[in-house]
């Protein structure tokens, strides 16, 4: 799939927002200590997304009550669904001048269509010493879910199902989905987060 950037500048896929508060002392602390080892641009990548797919569970897979958003509260709460968990690694990348975007899938919640459907949320991210968009998935591993780093090939969450009406979307947008957003703001608890989950934008 070809991915399509929002904006042509690369400058607003760096942008501090409200979620993706990098200058916040949290994250420019956090930033300072992951990053002190790396030596280039995709080592940082790598090193930021194995950090928030792994250090962070994501909130329903855990049964968390409390619902996070900021990316500033992922990381002092320690959890967050997809939606927070992609606003805690643009922060962290952003705040190294990596450009970093949002991205989006509609996948069934269960196995199949009789479910129903969400709108789950991933990464994209601008390698300059490629001069390419790659996209990776810090939703957080678990049985069945196997989301790697990687430039060559995309290994996602979640493969998407045409046959079920999934769909990828190949927009990068510079800011997250206000539906996403919406959803972590009105919901007072994970289980009602769960119940608010967009199903389209």
């Amino acid at each position: 799939m070809d991915l399509i950037t929002e904006a042509g500048d690369l400058q607003e896929y760096l942008a501090e927002l409200e979620e993706v508060d990098y200058n916040h002392p949290l994250i420019r602390e956090k930033a300072t200590e992951l990053f002190a080892g790396a030596k280039n641009e995709i080592e940082i990548v790598r090193t930021a997304f194995e950090y928030v797919r792994d250090r962070f569970p994501h909130s329903f897979d855990i049964q968390a009550v409390r619902v996070t958003c900021r990316a500033s509260e992922v990381l002092y709460y320690g959890h967050g669904i997809c939606y927070a968990k992609a606003n805690l690694l643009a922060a962290l990348l952003r705040s190294r001048g990596i450009p970093t975007g949002f991205c989006y899938q509609r996948l069934t919640r269960g196995d199949i269509p009789d479910t129903g459907y969400c709108i789950h949320a991933l990464n994209g991210i601008y390698l300059q010493s490629l001069d390419r968009w790659i996209r990776l998935d810090a939703r957080g591993n678990k049985d069945g879910v196997d989301a790697q780093f990687s430039v060559d090939e995309e290994r996602l969450a979640f493969p998407v199902r045409p046959e079920y009406a999934e769909q990828d979307f190949p927009v990068i947008y510079t800011r997250p989905h206000p539906v996403t957003i919406k959803a972590l703001r009105e919901s007072s608890d994970c289980s009602a987060l769960y119940e608010n989950q967009p199903e389209h934008f």
